[in-house]
């Protein structure tokens, strides 16, 4: 095995050693950062409308909507992650994801693209004090000058301190 061979095997190790192939990645943007999901977790992507608001709530979900006949949770991700508070616009979207059996909204400043990333371009998380959970991160994806915070999204939707899922 060579020394580059070997890396990128402990880099996708380090990465939660569930990157061990090409996977397709959907781009989004929260404040000045890009980050990324697994584009197979992903339903669609919609205009931001103002959701339900629900009683007793924490602050970063903002409701409830219906999507032909689902109540869908709609968070928003820069109040989940402490980030400045940013103005909804016509950027601002939806991404609907299956998670589990349960179908949550997430809001976030804009979709870029769709990446697809092999495992040499994935570098392992520094261990940095983060309002994200370092197990809710699988990798920093490098893709030329442009690093994309890869998320575990289905962790981190279906983490306790979110109160989504049973």
């Amino acid at each position: 095995m060579s020394l580059q061979t070997s890396t990128i095997n402990q880099a996708a190790a380090n990465a939660g050693g569930v990157i061990t192939h090409i996977r397709e990645f959907l781009a989004f943007k929260l404040g000045h950062e890009e980050y990324g999901i697994d584009i197979l977790r992903v339903q669609e992507i919609r205009s931001y409308e103002a959701p339900t608001r629900m009683a007793n709530a924490p602050d970063y979900i903002k409701g409830v909507v219906n999507l032909r006949g689902v109540i869908v949770p709609i968070v928003d991700m820069r109040m989940k992650f402490n980030l400045e508070e940013v103005k909804y616009d016509g950027f601002t979207v939806v991404i609907v994801l299956n998670i589990g059996q349960q179908v949550i909204g997430m809001v976030v400043d804009g979709v870029s693209d769709v990446i697809t990333l092999a495992p040499e371009q994935l570098r392992p998380v520094p261990d940095l004090s983060s309002s994200i959970a370092s197990d809710h991160l699988l990798a920093i994806g490098s893709l030329g000058d442009r690093m994309l915070i890869l998320l575990d999204i289905e962790k981190l939707m279906s983490s306790a301190d979110m109160g989504l899922m049973s």
